[in-house]
């Protein structure tokens, strides 16, 4: 994920922000910027690639200033050129941004049409000139600032830079982080505070929907309602250490509530600026004519494929075979023709994985990975690569990979469904607008957590806990079992609802949790009828459903979690956040060892 921090101070500006451009380098990006404010006039300096460009560029052009903005990019809005590089600027201010626009493409529109020129293909260039046009209305910085968040739709962290006498910053949270650290007559702005870990140890972190204007020795932070709050200053721990946890107590949740941002990190690498739509760019085979998709993965990236396979299946119409990569090579599998094998893993090295990919080359397959980490092994033995734009994960259950790989195979299912014509051009914009909904809706369900957390109290105290799901819901089962299991140690099972009467239904009692995920899809009324015939028999039902599903099997329940309504094609996405905050509160109840579990490892690298 890109990286941001920003400087108010009396010294030079441009070290300290290199200095934590460099402390983020761990996320991932591929340009980087800086500008600052130099006697009132806003000065630029950009560059492709790593941040030793950006230091060349700095050698041959210096720039000072005691306040400034900076950023690591990783390209999703428009490639990773020095014209799409963060900070973008007008004449009266710059903007660096991690996220996702929603809406960018009306207000650059609206924008358009008042004469203003776009230099970039980025989703970000759209706030700056949108506060641009505020302040030539006659607002200040604070006001055109508060003024243009609230016409941002999507989840952001964005920080501004103004021209003039404004020595200030203003930062905005709505999803991704932003901490704010306090120094000795000097103030600063950052996605991480690993990034400050060098300037201060005195950090406070905004919320979901704060705002904040920063001086050179004070932040007034306002929530979204625009009342004057306070947060807490914290003693932060970071040091010179690779990555913090944030104001988060574990690493798990702190990647848990990165998704809105890693979610449109992802999905904005494999949209069309311009259209909105998917665009996967080229791939090394001719979908209309693949005769089948075989997909291998393990763990929760297995669960990632299934749904997968669902959703190439339904809405592409293209034969999928799905198993564990464990399994898969030992079967000695007959390989079709003119196939595609894609294969699913956050680190890129797993051992299984790799054999088996290794397997599908020597049968002739046709290689395509949905991968986390560039240069990886199996990436680097892909026909093509699909990269989830996840960032590190450092807690061994995965959350944000799991979230990023459907974003990926959601794409990679409108392609073909579209290669194959399968769908119209209609149906695949309104497939890819509703995706393009799924950060928003995420930041939703993290806005308020605190129903799960009491529910999983009372999973807590179960020896036995059931997962049910009905088509695209079934893998969100068994991923919602396997998260239990692995970070709770409690023995969990998922199982499609439908087969509940061929067996599983024997173990329900009163002691049983029976976690039943419902969305409203055309499966509702026979999921519905499960959890009848479950409630019948004595058990504890607990609902995940939007509004109208929970009215519907409330009274049925012993608890529910209101998911928004969304579009059934990106409900996997959504309700695999609930799962994992069930089990991160399940295990910080039992008081194991959330982020390193016993007797696992974050990349499986031996078979």
């Amino acid at each position: 994920m890109c990286g941001i921090i920003g400087v108010v101070g009396r010294q030079d500006a441009v070290p300290l922000i290199m200095d934590g451009l460099r402390r983020l380098e761990y996320r991932g990006y591929d340009s980087a910027g800086i500008a600052t404010l130099v006697d009132g006039q806003i000065q630029r300096r950009r560059a492709e690639g790593k941040l030793r460009n950006l230091d060349q560029r700095l050698a041959l052009e210096p720039l000072g200033g005691t306040i400034g903005i900076g950023h690591t990019r990783w390209a999703t809005h428009g490639g990773p050129t020095e014209k799409n590089a963060h900070p973008h600027a007008t004449e009266r201010v710059a903007v660096v941004h991690n996220g996702i626009i929603e809406n960018y493409q009306e207000l650059k529109a609206e924008l358009l049409a008042k004469q203003r020129r776009f230099e970039s293909q980025t989703d970000t260039e759209v706030i700056a000139h949108l506060v641009s046009d505020l302040l030539d209305q006659g607002l200040s910085p604070t006001e055109a600032a508060e003024a243009a968040l609230k016409r941002l739709e999507g989840a952001f962290a964005l920080l501004m830079l103004f021209g003039g006498p404004h020595p200030m910053l203003i930062a905005a949270r709505k999803g991704p982080p932003l901490a704010i650290g306090y120094g000795n007559g000097e103030m600063f702005v950052a996605s991480d505070a690993v990034a400050l870990a060098s300037l201060t140890s005195r950090v406070a972190y905004l919320h979901d929907g704060d705002w904040a204007v920063v001086t050179i020795d004070h932040a007034t932070i306002y929530n979204s309602e625009g009342a004057i709050i306070d947060r807490p200053i914290l003693q932060s721990s970071v040091s010179g250490i690779l990555t913090g946890k944030g104001e988060y107590r574990h690493y798990m949740l702190k990647e848990i509530h990165e998704q809105p941002a890693a979610i449109g990190d992802t999905l904005g690498s494999f949209t069309n600026e311009e259209t909105g739509d998917v665009d996967l760019g080229p791939l090394p085979a001719d979908f209309a004519t693949v005769p089948r998709i075989t997909i291998v993965a393990c763990g929760t990236a297995y669960y990632a494929g299934l749904v997968g396979k669902y959703w190439l299946e339904q809405i592409a119409r293209m034969p999928v075979e799905i198993d564990v990569a464990s399994e898969f090579r030992y079967r000695a599998a007959p390989m079709p023709p003119g196939g595609v094998a894609v294969f699913i893993s956050q680190s890129g090295e797993t051992a299984d994985t790799l054999e088996a990919l290794r397997y599908c080359r020597a049968q002739g397959q046709t290689i395509i990975s949905i991968i986390n980490v560039v240069e990886s092994t199996i990436a680097r033995e892909s026909d093509a690569v699909l990269y989830t734009k996840a960032g590190p994960e450092i807690g061994v259950a995965s959350t944000k990979a799991f979230t990023t790989q459907l974003v990926v195979l959601a794409c990679l299912t409108i392609a073909v469904a579209q290669a194959r014509g399968a769908i119209t051009q209609a149906r695949a914009s309104a497939l890819a607008a509703a995706l393009r909904e799924a950060p928003a809706r995420v930041s939703e369900v993290l806005s308020d957590v605190r129903g799960i957390e009491a529910l999983a109290h009372q999973i807590a105290q179960a020896r036995d806990v059931l997962y049910f799901g009905r088509g695209t819901a079934y893998p969100l089962a068994l991923e919602g079992a396997l998260k239990l299991k692995e970070i709770s140690y409690i023995h969990a099972e998922g199982y499609a609802a439908g087969e509940m009467k061929h067996g599983p239904i024997a173990l329900i009692d009163e002691d049983v949790p029976v976690i039943v995920l419902v969305p409203r899809d055309a499966l509702f009324d026979k999921t519905a009828s499960n959890v009848q015939e479950a409630q019948a028999r004595g058990g504890r039902i607990l609902v995940i459903s939007d509004h109208a599903g929970i009215e519907r099997l409330g009274p049925l329940s012993v608890g529910t979690i209101e998911m928004p309504a969304v579009d059934p094609f990106v409900s996997p996405i959504l309700y695999a956040i609930p799962v994992q905050l069930l089990a991160y509160y399940v295990a910080v109840a039992k008081g194991t060892d959330v982020d390193q579990p016993r007797n696992l490892a974050k990349s499986v690298t031996v078979e």
